[in-house]
């Protein structure tokens, strides 16, 4: 299949077609147009990543051609407190496979994780998984959840 990179105007075009067999090269070349066109607009990116092939889309997101924070937001669409965003953002988004830490409320951990495309998060007491929630509102629900019971 052909995929095609083009500036124009200044804007980058990027047309990618689901195809399991896109070089990882071709793979670079999108993360870079996107990050370079979008830039800090973490709308912006999301409004790109929205255009592309969900086949690229589930590369990038589990890729270290993005970070953590980049897809949390893509994900959620919420501003959390500095330090979270500070701990995702010196996290590649390859590290959300096995899942990152977002948070420590009280001795809770509240864990972020990509399964199937999809993003989680985790509730952990250090040990222990003790509740999980998935979709969109996963980060929202998490801090429900927490916040109930504490």
């Amino acid at each position: 299949m052909h995929h095609f990179f083009s500036v124009k105007g200044g804007t980058t075009k990027i047309m990618a077609t689901a195809d399991p067999s896109l070089p990882f090269h071709e793979l670079v070349t999108i993360a870079d147009c996107l990050l370079e066109e979008c830039g800090e607009d973490e709308n912006a990116l999301v409004r790109k990543l929205q255009t592309l092939d969900p086949y690229v889309v589930n590369e990038l997101i589990v890729s270290d051609l993005l970070n953590a924070w980049q897809v949390f937001y893509f994900f959620f669409r919420i501003l959390p407190d500095e330090m979270i965003r500070e701990r995702l953002d010196l996290q590649p988004a390859s590290a959300l496979v096995p899942g990152v830490i977002v948070d420590e409320i009280d001795l809770l951990e509240l864990v972020f994780a990509i399964k199937n495309n999809q993003p989680y998060m985790y509730i952990s007491d250090g040990e222990n998984v003790i509740a999980t929630f998935s979709g969109n509102t996963a980060y929202q629900d998490a801090l429900s959840y927490i916040g109930s019971t504490l």
